[in-house]
């Protein structure tokens, strides 16, 4: 069966020149600036016969944005692109949607494009509401009559049928994405095409966008979703891109891209304190990435004390972004933790496997303390990313330490961040 593919990209790559000013001294003088005006003339004129971009300003750099991208997407797959801030994820999606050219290579695309990449593109602010629905699907090449067909849907998805005669100017960023994406989403282009530009909407409206790029997938369109959400890029696309500094890290299943980005330094993962030596503090904080991608936590809280601690004892809770505490354990009550007494300077470790957390972004938060006192904490001091473990029936309680009833082990060791026996146990 021949494979029915939408957008392929060879040998893709796009580059900015960048003029950068020397800095100058605070006194120029007059022939100082007539010299240098007669240097950039010439400068200019000859890169112009040269065929090369002008530049303003003394020096001049090379930046590619992409280099060498290559890949295919077939209709009716949903494709996450996924890179840390500067990766050239934007870059990629403006080519794909005829925005900007690319400075090597081509892209081929079989069908119409919408795109959804900045909060008011295609939107006029002086029009209203009503008046923006008919240009944006105007601009993405439906006509007044699908449009008008498809109205009543739009109004209602985007729930801003109240202030649909007002300017969309004195709309908020919010509103601006409401109308916005259902125009995009219901006008039925072959392609659609997402940036970051949802995380400005409530969670109920993402919720709500995520169903809807779900659907339009199902009905055999293409959608390109570009988020730092792992959760939802996990939980609605089939495959997925990673980039890095402008070029493919790697292409395939998003379960294994996912993995991949989690386990890269593209996470934060680990933040080291300056020593505290008047009283028990922590003194640094990891995280395991890989036992991340897998849906597991493994975490270690170095400490340090100027006296003993007898025994040294930690606790950990993690936070939904919403602030709400979904899960906490700590090793007061661990008897593990009993055998290991009267030591200043440690590592305790704590491992949960296959926490059943909804696939998305946490905050963890540690303490430590000893027996009966607590003596130091970090409030939301990681950003953490859970592709999801194994699917699990979730147990509320009502006690403090979160919405989750999921054992975890601790041990102790009195070595140093970085030893080998910090996993003993």
């Amino acid at each position: 069966m021949a494979r029915d593919v939408v957008i392929r990209a060879e040998g893709l790559g796009k580059k900015y020149i960048i003029s950068h000013t020397t800095q100058r001294s605070t006194y120029v003088a007059l022939r100082d600036v007539w010299a240098n005006g007669a240097r950039n003339l010439h400068r200019s004129a000859m890169g112009l016969l040269l065929g090369r971009p002008a530049v303003v300003g003394e020096e001049a750099e090379e930046f590619w944005a992409l280099k060498d991208i290559d890949f295919e997407i077939e209709r009716g797959e949903l494709m996450g692109v996924i890179g840390r801030n500067g990766a050239g994820k934007s870059t990629l999606l403006k080519i794909l949607s005829r925005i900007t050219e690319p400075s090597e290579g081509k892209v081929t695309i079989h069908g119409s494009v919408a795109s959804l990449l900045e909060v008011g593109t295609g939107f006029h602010p002086e029009l209203t509401g009503r008046e923006n629905i008919y240009l944006n699907g105007a601009i993405l090449g439906m006509g007044r009559g699908e449009i008008k067909r498809k109205f009543d849907e739009i109004v209602d998805f985007a729930e801003v049928e109240r202030f649909l005669d007002t300017p969309v100017k004195r709309y908020s960023s919010g509103m601006y994405v409401r109308l916005a994406f259902a125009v995009a989403a219901h006008l039925e282009p072959d392609i659609l095409v997402v940036d970051e530009v949802l995380a400005v909407g409530d969670a109920e409206f993402q919720k709500k966008c995520l169903g809807k790029l779900s659907e339009v997938a199902g009905g055999g369109r293409t959608v390109l979703f570009v988020s730092h959400s792992m959760g939802s890029l996990s939980s609605l696309c089939d495959k997925g891109i990673l980039l890095r500094h402008g070029r493919i890290g790697m292409c395939g299943d998003i379960r294994d891209v996912v993995a991949e980005y989690v386990n890269s330094a593209d996470i934060r993962n680990y933040i080291e304190f300056s020593i505290n030596n008047k009283e028990p503090s922590i003194r640094s904080i990891s995280v395991d990435a890989g036992a991340l991608a897998r849906g597991d936590l493994l975490l270690k809280i170095g400490f340090s004390s100027p006296f003993p601690l007898s025994p040294a004892v930690g606790g950990v809770t993690l936070r939904s972004t919403t602030g709400h505490v979904v899960w906490g354990t700590n090793s007061r009550f661990h008897p593990s933790i009993e055998s290991v007494r009267s030591i200043s300077t440690g590592t305790l470790k704590c491992e949960a496997k296959h926490l059943p957390l909804i696939p998305g972004s946490y905050t963890l938060s540690v303490w430590l303390g000893g027996w009966h006192e607590d003596y130091d904490a970090k409030q939301d001091v990681l950003n953490l990313v859970f592709r999801g473990g194994e699917q699990s029936s979730l147990r509320p309680r009502p006690e403090a330490n979160g919405n989750l009833d999921w054992d975890a082990s601790w041990s102790v060791v009195g070595s140093e961040i970085g030893a080998d026996n910090q996993y003993s146990s």
